[in-house]
């Protein structure tokens, strides 16, 4: 009976142990299975993260057409470019060489000329000059030429000028940028080329011709042919022209808004035609009065009721007055009251005409003097504070002016100085202010921080 118990006690342990080892490999079984199937899930994740890096790439890879760019697009990037950089991009192929040769990139252009032996500026290239002329004349609108100062330089602007028989300009810009340049040239040959575009532009609006031998006879020409679309006109430093050839212009240009002359070329007679009802108001006109030598040149006086006829037609106008004269020549000037707004003196001034200029100029707006000597100018400035009540921008240099007399000046003029351009050196210390005292006390005044120049500005 007790072996029995024990058999049947032995046969029950080895059931349990096989249940327990069936039940174990089952469950190895099935995490294997898992584990397969968790590797299998992660290899296609991988796999399609794979192909989704690989497309990436190939997208990057992918350059665009720039052949194929519209050529709107194009224009406006080449409208950016300088010259040579568009015409070595015209090259890239047949698209972007057709935006080249369109008329919206030749309305505007400057031709740069200038002599490699004698200047280092950038010049536009003969071959180029030769492709616009045969390609692009007839769109040229707004031109200009810059020229250095030599004879070379000139006759290549006026050859290029001669050439122009198709085109219909609307600016012309005519610029040295050192003398003599054209007026080096023969008279005859400048004109010639000159004539050519006043006789077939039209439409002519804004002219610069300043330090040219343009003549009377070129101007009736450019009046003849443009005289209802001319609104701007610069020709100072032009000894060819007399007082009567540019009252031709003004007689006959009723559009004319802008003028600049010099002043051996303003009288009264031209004041007058500016003044009268079917003329346009002039809305700027600066005046050059220039001296080369001291002595030898004659300034005549206009007359009070001349300018008092131009203001009232034109009460707006900016009326500019450059000085380069030597002391004994400014007598027949600032001795009556006259419009002008803006004031360079250019050459050292006295403190007698600075005091007449307080007096005379109620309109002025602007004054600039670059040197006046070794007097301070102290009620001078105060007394242009007083009677100068549009004074808003001043400039001083090589003067002298006490730092007391200057903090006064700012403070009658007030907030109103929105431009106030003085040299360290020009302000004098003195028992009130000095100069580190004289920044806070101005910046108060001005309403805003202000220090001297150690240069000038203007």
């Amino acid at each position: 009976m007790g072996v029995k118990i024990r058999a049947e006690k032995s046969q029950d342990k080895f059931s349990s142990s096989v249940f327990r080892d069936r039940m174990f490999r089952m469950k190895r079984g099935r995490k294997t299975n898992e584990a397969n199937s968790s590797s299998s899930d992660d290899t296609t994740e991988n796999e399609s993260k794979r192909h989704k890096i690989v497309e990436k790439k190939t997208t990057v890879v992918q350059s665009p057409d720039w052949a194929n760019l519209l050529q709107d697009i194009i224009l406006q990037v080449f409208q950016y470019l300088p010259l040579l950089d568009r015409a070595h991009a015209s090259q890239v192929c047949r698209n972007w060489n057709q935006v080249f040769h369109m008329p919206d990139l030749w309305r505007c252009f400057e031709f740069e000329l200038n002599q490699p032996a004698t200047s280092n500026l950038r010049t536009t290239h003969p071959e180029l000059i030769k492709q616009i002329i045969k390609r692009h004349s007839n769109h040229l609108q707004y031109v200009s030429f810059k020229v250095d100062s030599s004879k070379e330089s000139a006759e290549a602007a006026c050859d290029i000028l001669s050439q122009l028989v198709n085109c219909s300009l609307k600016t012309l810009g005519l610029i040295s940028t050192a003398r003599p340049s054209f007026m080096d040239l023969p008279k005859s040959h400048f004109i010639s080329a000159l004539t050519v575009v006043f006789v077939n532009s039209k439409s002519l609006s804004s002219l610069k011709i300043d330090d040219t031998p343009v003549d009377d006879p070129s101007l009736k020409v450019l009046v003849a042919n443009n005289s209802d679309t001319l609104k701007l006109l610069k020709m100072s430093s032009c000894p060819h022209v007399s007082p009567a050839g540019i009252l031709c212009v003004a007689d006959q240009c009723h559009g004319l808004r802008e003028l600049a002359l010099n002043y051996h070329l303003l009288s009264d007679e031209l004041l007058l035609a500016l003044s009268s009802e079917k003329h346009v108001r002039l809305e700027h006109l600066r005046i050059d009065v220039v001296s080369e030598n001291p002595g030898q040149t004659q300034f005549h006086t206009i007359q009070k009721s001349s300018w008092d006829a131009f203001i009232k037609h034109s009460p707006k106008v900016n009326l500019v007055m450059y000085f380069f004269l030597y002391e004994e020549e400014f007598d027949p000037f600032f001795r009556y009251e006259i419009p002008v707004t803006h004031l360079y003196f250019g050459r050292s001034v006295s403190k007698d005409v600075l005091g007449r200029v307080g007096m005379t100029c109620p309109r002025l707006v602007e004054l600039v003097v670059c040197a006046n000597g070794l007097r301070p100018l102290d009620e001078e400035l105060i007394c242009i504070a007083e009677r100068c009540k549009y004074l808003s921008a001043v400039g001083l240099g090589e003067c002298e002016v006490s730092c007391s007399a200057f903090v006064e000046f700012v403070k009658m003029c007030g907030g109103r100085l929105s431009q106030l351009s003085i040299m360290e050196e020009v302000l004098i210390p003195d028992q009130k202010y000095s100069l580190e005292q004289i920044h806070w006390e101005v910046s108060k005044h001005l309403g805003r921080v202000w220090f001297p120049d150690m240069m000038p500005t203007w």
